[in-house]
């Protein structure tokens, strides 16, 4: 007989990767649904009525929104990322297509990305050595696409002292190796 089917990380694992290096702690997150959304040509009417109805945000550009049971993050322009509880929206796509019919393409992205929520300590001086964005410049709630160690990431800053990073799920060990290095020599 068949077990159920068990959730396992970008590492292969069934319990999250949490690193505390120093001052930093480093937490792989695998409990969030993600989803795409981008407005059809000429439908963005519609989709700001059904992302009203399904209490979806769309934020503006360079900021994110979180709140429940949605939160999002602008992509481009009239594309966002959608994150919601895993345990709740698991099918987020289909769930948001719901609402969104045909004003929207939504894709599932659940399993593209990996997201590390990186806290504590001064996450400016850390990410000074990854990104080339300026944290200390930057309003909480801000959202921007950044390469770090040659990866594709978005960068969400949430809170004075934590950022949100999502980078390729095939480069998680890479994105970890990065942070761990920059948090080792920053400590």
């Amino acid at each position: 007989m068949v077990d159920a089917m068990q959730q396992m990380t970008a590492f292969g694992q069934a319990a999250a990767k949490v690193l505390d290096i120093g001052p930093y702690r480093i937490a792989e997150r695998f409990d969030v649904a993600l989803a795409s959304l981008a407005t059809r040509r000429g439908r963005d009417v519609d989709v700001a009525k059904a992302a009203k109805a399904a209490n979806v945000p769309l934020p503006n550009p360079s900021t994110a929104i979180a709140r429940q049971p949605f939160s999002g993050f602008w992509l481009a322009t009239d594309m966002w990322m959608i994150e919601a509880s895993l345990d709740e929206y698991e099918d987020i796509a289909a769930h948001l297509k719901n609402f969104f019919g045909s004003a929207a393409s939504i894709t599932e992205q659940t399993d593209a990305w990996v997201r590390f929520d990186v806290s504590r300590g001064n996450v400016t001086t850390l990410f000074e050595r990854l990104s080339n964005l300026d944290l200390s410049a930057l309003p909480e709630g801000y959202c921007s696409r950044t390469v770090i160690e040659h990866l594709g990431c978005y960068l969400i800053k949430r809170a004075t002292a934590e950022v949100t990073l999502y980078g390729p799920r095939s480069s998680a060990q890479s994105l970890l190796h990065a942070l761990e290095v920059a948090a080792n020599s920053v400590k």
